[in-house]
């Protein structure tokens, strides 16, 4: 008899208890100061990843330009966080060394921290879903999508250095003193930080496994595997492309905006080519098509970026370039793909013995 071994719809609910317990109880009794607000900044990246997960795992949209909407995120975050520092009509400091004195008009709804939270996700919600009509209604796709969302990256990147006196350049925005109110120096709101984090990413991970495994999910699987089909049988394709590039863009937007008030600095190093390649490799490395295959790969490499940057300043990159090449060229699949083969392999169990008890043939 062969049995075969398989998966019920409530392993990823334990996964995500057990995800919840280590992020809530576990990681901040075991882990230093340091250590836990370094997890914090890796699970702001891990929101990213899950994003990519959806356009990229289940929708084929290889997004190598996700550095532009983290970016946005971040530097609405960062404005507001500058705006508050300086107080009521105040200036940020930056601007009263390099600018004119005077605070441009599209920094000042960021004053408020409701609207601010609201631009966080219009702003990117709002640039995703244009871009995203205009490219792949025009059945613009493969590597040429890739190509085209890595440029907006880099012209993003580009624009920002550009900006002396508005965005920092080369500089950024930093020193940032509060969160809403709340001191950054204290130890106290640094843990808050981190479950603000933790609680997001699991939520980001709840809303990825719905989308999953309802009918937009399948929907979104069958654009990436036979799109002509989809479109002959009467959906349109590029509707379904846009609106899983918008969500991919707003959880990226959303861990941008918190990474800024975690790591203290956002400049256009963080969100240029290079992050965004990077943000791919961890979902690749990962496992693309599963539900924490991204959060885990990303996670992964960024401690392994932290630890090895530690030892070997100048030979991450190369380490990070081996890592990926070499799960592209074994396992496709991600690491995820060695427990999905392990669950999925036949278990054979010996047949009975049919002689009766006692007896010798």
């Amino acid at each position: 008899m062969i049995r075969t071994l398989t998966t019920g719809r409530t392993g990823p609910l334990i996964l995500l208890a057990i995800a919840a317990i280590l992020l809530f109880a576990v990681a901040p009794i075991a882990l230093s100061p340091f250590r836990l607000s370094l997890l914090a900044r890796f699970l702001c990246v891990a929101m990213v990843a899950v994003g990519i997960g959806l356009a990229w795992g289940r929708g084929g949209l290889l997004t190598l330009g996700q550095g532009l909407y983290f970016g946005l995120g971040a530097y609405v975050m960062a404005m507001h966080l500058k705006l508050a520092d300086a107080g009521p009509g105040g200036v940020p400091d930056f601007m009263t060394l390099y600018g004119t004195g005077e605070v441009p008009w599209w920094w000042e709804p960021m004053r408020s921290p409701v609207v601010t939270l609201v631009l966080i996700v219009l702003v990117p919600a709002t640039l995703a879903a244009a871009l995203g009509w205009a490219i792949f209604t025009r059945r613009v796709r493969g590597a040429y999508f890739a190509i085209l969302s890595q440029a907006l990256a880099a012209a993003f990147a580009i624009l920002l250095i550009g900006q002396q006196q508005t965005t920092g350049g080369t500089n950024g925005l930093n020193g940032f003193r509060a969160f809403f109110g709340y001191d950054l120096t204290d130890p106290v709101n640094q843990r808050m930080l981190f479950f603000i984090a933790a609680g997001v990413l699991l939520v980001m991970v709840v809303i990825a496994r719905q989308l999953m495994v309802s009918r937009f999910g399948e929907l979104l699987v069958a654009v990436r595997d036979a799109e002509d089909r989809v479109r002959f049988l009467g959906y349109d394709p590029a509707a379904v492309k846009t609106i899983v590039y918008v969500l991919a863009a707003v959880m990226a937007a959303v861990g941008g905006a918190l990474f800024v008030p975690i790591v203290g600095i956002i400049s256009p190093t963080d969100i240029g080519v290079v992050p965004s390649i990077g943000f791919l490799i961890g979902v690749a490395i990962g496992g693309r098509a599963t539900l924490l295959g991204p959060v885990l790969g990303s996670i992964a490499v960024s401690w392994a970026e932290t630890s090895v940057a530690e030892q070997f300043p100048s030979a991450w990159t190369y380490f990070q370039g081996a890592l990926f090449l070499g799960v592209i060229a074994f396992l496709p699949g991600g690491l995820a793909s060695i427990v999905r083969r392990r669950r999925a392999a036949p278990v054979t169990e010996p047949e009975p013995d049919p002689r009766p008890e006692g007896r010798t043939l």
